[in-house]
């Protein structure tokens, strides 16, 4: 069975890392979404709350298991079996960031690869800092949240 990690904040899971996990469901037969903690950084979400809301959403989809984790991705990886590291690209900026990452884990875990899948354009403007700066001004963001999902059930 081919893994694969999917990490990151999620804070929070929007519609972009929906679509990502849709991506990756097509050419992996596991996809573990890993939500890495940062304890130096403030977060909207608990971590629990993040982990509660990825996996009310994947509840029914056996091939879609939630983890958190506090070591190098590479670690975790490992450790949840996966093959390969999925990571999202919006934009340019996005893409050298990401390279710059696969290149430094491929250096450190030669045998995970990376692979970069591209978030649908119709979405390229999705991301949780939109989400949390929207919420700070107090406006609707049911639009950037996954169907069916209410944030105000996790905050």
């Amino acid at each position: 069975m081919k893994t694969v990690i999917f990490p990151g904040s999620f804070d929070p899971f929007t519609r972009g890392h929906e679509a990502l996990v849709e991506q990756a469901l097509q050419l992996f037969d596991k996809v573990v979404i890993a939500i890495g903690e940062n304890v130096n950084k403030r977060s909207l979400l608990s971590l629990a709350a993040r982990k509660r809301l990825i996996e009310d959403l994947y509840a029914n989809n056996e091939r879609v298991e939630c983890i958190t984790y506090s070591t190098l991705t590479g670690d975790a990886a490992r450790a949840a079996g996966a093959t390969a590291i999925v990571r999202g690209v919006r934009n340019a900026i996005d893409f050298e960031y990401e390279r710059t990452l696969a290149q430094t884990n491929g250096r450190l875990f030669p045998e995970i690869s990376t692979v970069m899948l591209f978030t649908p354009a119709e979405l390229n403007d999705v991301s949780s800092s939109t989400v949390r700066e929207l919420l700070s001004f107090n406006r609707d963001v049911d639009w950037l949240m996954p169907e069916g999902v209410d944030l105000k059930d996790y905050l």
